[in-house]
Formats: C-alpha cells, structure tokens, sequence
C-alpha cells in the first residue's frame, strides 16, 4: 500500500485483527519517505510484514516510471534501517519451495539439510543447486511468490501502452459498489498466464490497454478468496486464503486501494481440503 497514505489504509484493514503499533506506523511513515528519497524511487509502498520465531522483517518495494518492471525490495528489522534485497532468480524461489516452518527472524540463520527431504536434497544436488541456503534468500522468495500469486489491483487502475510499459491510469476513479463486489473486477499485478491460453473470441471483448492481466475470478482452488463489505458497506475488503495474512482494500469510487500481508511467510497448502 502507498507509503503517503498509509496510516489511514491500514485503518481500513484493520478489521482482521493484525497490524502496526501507532509507534511503528510513526516511525514508516518517516522512514519510507527518506528511503524514496535515498533511492530515487518514484513511489514506495509498505508491503507488509512477515512475522518470525525471533524478531519481524518489514518489508518495503520501491517503483520505476514502468510499474510493470521489476521491483526493488527491502526489509527492515526495526523499521528505520532498511537493507536492499538482490532479485528473485528462479532457482532461489524453488528452492525456498522445499522449506517448510517459521522464520526465525534471524537474516544470517542458515536453514540445514534436514529441513529439506532427502529426495528434494538429491534434486537439487544434481541441479547444481546448494541445499542450504540462508533465511534472507528465503524471505526474497516468499516476498516474490506472494506477490505472484495473490498481489492484485482493480481493474482500469493501469493501463498498459503500445509500447508494453505500464503506467497508473490517470483516469481511474474506481470501481462502482457493483463491480467492486465481483473477483472479475480484480487483476495479480504480475506477468499473465491465462490470458495467453484464452482463445481469440475470448478475447474479442477485452480492451488491451487495461485487460493485459489475469483475473482472480480463475484462480485455482476456487473459494481462496473472500469478499467482504466493511466500515458500513464503504470499503471492499478481499482476504487471501492461500497466503493468510494477505489483505487488499478498495473505497469504490475511489482511488484508495492496496494490499498489505502480515503473517508467517508460510502457505497454506491444506486449503484445498478445507473448501
């Protein structure tokens, strides 16, 4: 969610009982001003928080004129010191896939051999890939796969060119009561995989310039998502049961929108048995 704004979005997410400290939302809302500063970056937002056995990672992202473009990711322990992350690679997010339990909160810890199984040990050995890695390498990977794959935005509020940069729409001024309601309206902000696989008639009625992504109204299983009207039916509130902990709001008619996680960095695979 936007660094500018946040105290009053995280009152809108507030309902699901997780949150900042009023000492903790003072020191962001100063801290993540300087850091786009120091960075140069176009805007920052608080991505939110993974809670660890030890201590917590806060964890800020920082945007380039191209929203689509890789995002800058950096994590903090105590809210005023930040540390740049280095990129996802594909080899580190499978490999974080293997781990499983609590981060303790401890950057430097070292996850060993026996918190991987022996078959996933082999794989990897033979991949040319160390089955030890450290929890700073497996907090990128958890940042990077959760916003695969629950990081959303509503509909119209980019718009992409025919150039393929992605810029905020200056025109979007939210989704109506109506369309807020429906997981139709709600695009991940990620590279698109069902959309390549839909058929030319399929895409006949889609417009290129704001439906370049995927729709959550496809996701698998069916029913991770929740849809709730909160604060009096003036504020759509979407809650991710695949990652608990992620949080995304909309004020329809509105621009206020953004999602925020708190929680364990930890999937919840048993989801499918539980719908």
């Amino acid at each position: 969610m936007e660094a500018t704004s946040l105290p009053a979005a995280l009152e809108l997410v507030a309902s699901g009982g997780t949150g900042l400290s009023p000492e903790k939302r003072a020191v962001l809302g100063t801290s993540l001003l300087l850091l786009q500063r120091d960075y140069r970056f176009e805007r920052v937002w608080f991505w939110g928080c993974i809670q660890g056995v030890h201590g917590a990672y806060y964890i800020a992202e920082g945007l380039g004129p191209d929203r689509a473009a890789p995002r800058s990711r950096l994590y903090s322990l105590n809210c005023l010191e930040w540390s740049l992350l280095p990129p996802a690679t594909e080899e580190v997010v499978a490999q974080a896939e293997q781990l499983t339990g609590r981060f303790q909160g401890d950057p430097s810890f070292e996850y060993n051999y026996t918190d991987i199984n022996a078959e996933d040990v082999e794989r990897l050995s033979e991949d040319g890939m160390e089955p030890m890695m450290k929890e700073e390498a497996r907090l990128i990977a958890t940042v990077e796969q959760i916003d695969r794959e629950v990081g959303i935005i509503p509909r119209g509020a980019f718009v992409k060119t025919p150039l393929g940069s992605v810029s905020e729409n200056r025109n979007f001024e939210g989704l109506s009561l109506v369309e807020a309601k429906k997981l139709s309206s709600y695009f991940h902000f990620t590279e698109p995989v069902n959309l390549k696989n839909k058929t030319l008639l399929e895409k006949a009625d889609l417009d290129p310039s704001t439906d370049f992504l995927d729709s959550l109204e496809h996701d698998i299983p069916q029913g991770s998502w929740t849809v709730q009207l909160e604060k009096g039916g003036t504020v759509v509130v979407l809650r991710s049961l695949l990652w608990l902990g992620l949080t995304f709001y909309h004020v329809p008619m509105t621009k206020q929108y953004g999602y925020v996680y708190f929680g364990t960095g930890e999937k919840n695979l048993d989801l499918p048995f539980m719908l």
